[in-house]
């Protein structure tokens, strides 16, 4: 067994790493960091309600108001590690390239945009979604794109 076998078995073996994960449905996701920042400048707003906070909310109450947004599951998770930005979200899918965006404003126009680029992003079949049919309200708050396992982006 080599080194890094080791390691991955002892860490998938403890009962911390089952802690840290919790099991979610298959499909396509957006994943709001719910402990992100307000804005650049800000932590929380006036309430004490962090950015991430209220972007899973507005995206939540978006997906409430349209039933085109069914298929896509809102899902929250304390820490993205994208902290140098604010109000982030992840794009997922199994067998799909995902995306990390940030520096939203947490308001409907911003749920309505990431969950108009989420549908675009569930019919495609690798995560990648022409241009032409970019929301405006999500060109410029693209941070990172990761292959799926098994995979490298071309």
């Amino acid at each position: 067994m080599s080194s890094w076998e080791e390691g991955h078995n002892a860490r998938t073996s403890t009962t911390a790493f089952a802690a840290m994960l919790t099991p979610v449905d298959p499909g396509p996701a957006i994943v709001a960091c719910n402990t992100c920042r307000l804005d650049k400048d800000r932590r929380d707003d006036e309430q004490g309600r962090r950015g991430g906070a209220l972007l899973g909310a507005a995206l939540r109450a978006a997906q409430a108001a349209d039933a085109r947004y069914a298929a896509i599951a809102i899902q929250d998770m304390p820490c993205l590690f994208a902290c140098g930005d604010h109000c982030t979200i992840h794009l997922r899918a199994s067998g799909k390239i995902s995306y990390v965006l940030g520096r939203f404003a947490p308001d409907m126009d911003a749920a309505r945009a990431i969950l108009d680029y989420a549908l675009h992003y569930a019919n495609s079949p690798d995560g990648r979604v022409p241009y032409a049919q970019w929301p405006e309200g999500v060109k410029g708050h693209f941070i990172t794109r990761s292959p799926p396992e098994g995979y490298v982006a071309s």
